[in-house]
């Protein structure tokens, strides 16, 4: 959302054009900074709520430096403000990953490479100064075009994952984030590699556009993340105890008939082993409309995404089955496809991800010590204590 603005002089826009850009941008900054704040603050533990913050910062260093002049006034400050705007389609990109993945964490290459891309920012525009360096063209055309491919990659990362989620306040805003935040960098950068518009005003008329689209976004996203409730669906942490989340007074209460229903298809007829099971599918077979299943295992049951739900009965199955004395010679591949997993590597993954033990050293320490073995029945695996 934040490509390496090319700043325009102040002269070129009109004084009230020019007063109204800069009351705009200061909306969109207090909105942002307000923002970020406030996502600190309330959920400064969880991964995607530092990221929506560093975005958030981002996004107002960008509104700063896309305002023609003043990059000249900024002094010091120029060398910060430009590596946050310039690396800060990144910055989406990881939020996107972090807000719509619960599986998802920061590796050491994301801080790499978002140093990288501010160090470039900053190279770009103040050491080797454009129009005045050969590189600096060739530098500024790929800073410039990077958005476009962070943008696209976001908006692959909400599309791939919205069929299993089941939080519906990030399921509503998931598109509009993105689909907003994406044209908004595809315009902006379409616009950057046109060059800045001549002097009778046209650069004057593309900021002004510029800050109402920034002003607009941040709106809506902040008055969605700012809601105690949405705000709370979409920043709890992955890593802790997922506890039934409550009903809203609006939401009609959960009929237990339902649970009774999920529960039997999970224990009894074992749905989670078949190859491709959708939440669509089991919908139909339970005979619920599939936003009431989707708010049973969520608000009923605490689980945020419908594949972390079926791997939860997985995972206790092929446990069961690498703690079973009469399943040793069972290969863990064969134990991982029964148990509805489609392929080894994502069920080593998950287990680990589980136990801390990859599958064989689980079925060593199971089998090693008799009067401790751990073999869990699928039984007493309970449907409202989520892995």
């Amino acid at each position: 959302m934040a490509e390496l603005p090319r700043l325009t002089p102040m002269d070129a826009t009109p004084a009230g054009t020019a007063a109204f850009d800069l009351f705009l941008r200061g909306g969109v900054v207090s909105l942002l900074a307000l923002l970020a704040g406030r996502l600190l603050a309330d959920h400064g533990r969880v991964t995607a709520a530092r990221l929506g913050a560093l975005f958030a910062v981002g996004s107002a260093a960008y509104t700063l430096c896309s305002l023609p002049g003043l990059h000249d006034r900024a002094g010091g400050w120029a060398g910060p403000l430009m590596a946050l705007a310039t690396a800060n389609s990144f910055v989406f990109w990881l939020f996107a990953c972090s807000l719509f993945d619960d599986a998802f964490r920061p590796r050491a290459w994301h801080g790499l490479a978002w140093l990288a891309l501010a160090a470039l920012g900053v190279t770009q525009r103040l050491v080797l100064v454009p129009g005045h360096h050969p590189a600096a063209r060739v530098l500024g055309l790929c800073l410039d075009l990077q958005p476009l491919a962070w943008a696209g990659l976001a908006a692959w990362q909400a599309l791939a994952t919205a069929a299993a989620d089941l939080v519906e306040p990030r399921r509503r805003l998931r598109l509009f984030i993105v689909a907003a935040a994406a044209l908004h960098s595809i315009v902006t950068a379409l616009a950057t590699l046109a060059g800045p518009g001549p002097a009778t005003g046209a650069a004057g008329g593309n900021t002004l556009l510029d800050a109402m689209g920034l002003l607009a976004i941040a709106s809506v996203i902040a008055g969605s993340l700012l809601r105690v409730r949405g705000g709370q669906a979409l920043f709890a942490d992955a890593c802790a105890p997922a506890p039934a989340v409550e009903a809203a007074p609006e939401v009609a209460p959960i009929d237990p008939t339902w649970t009774t229903a999920l529960e039997r298809a999970m224990r009894m007829d074992r749905a989670y082993r078949r190859d491709g099971l959708t939440i669509g599918q089991l919908a139909v077979e339970l005979g619920l409309p599939e936003y009431r299943l989707r708010r049973l295992i969520n608000q009923g049951l605490g689980h945020r995404n419908f594949n972390a739900f079926l791997n939860h009965y997985r995972l206790a199955d092929a446990k069961a089955a690498l703690g079973d004395r009469a399943q040793v010679e069972v290969p863990i591949l064969t134990i991982a496809l029964d148990a509805g997993f489609g392929s080894l590597g994502p069920f080593n993954r998950a287990f680990k991800a589980d136990t801390g033990l990859t599958p064989g050293d689980y079925r060593r320490q199971a089998l090693a010590e008799p009067s401790k073995t751990a073999n869990p029945s699928l039984s007493a695996s309970r449907i409202s204590n989520p892995a």
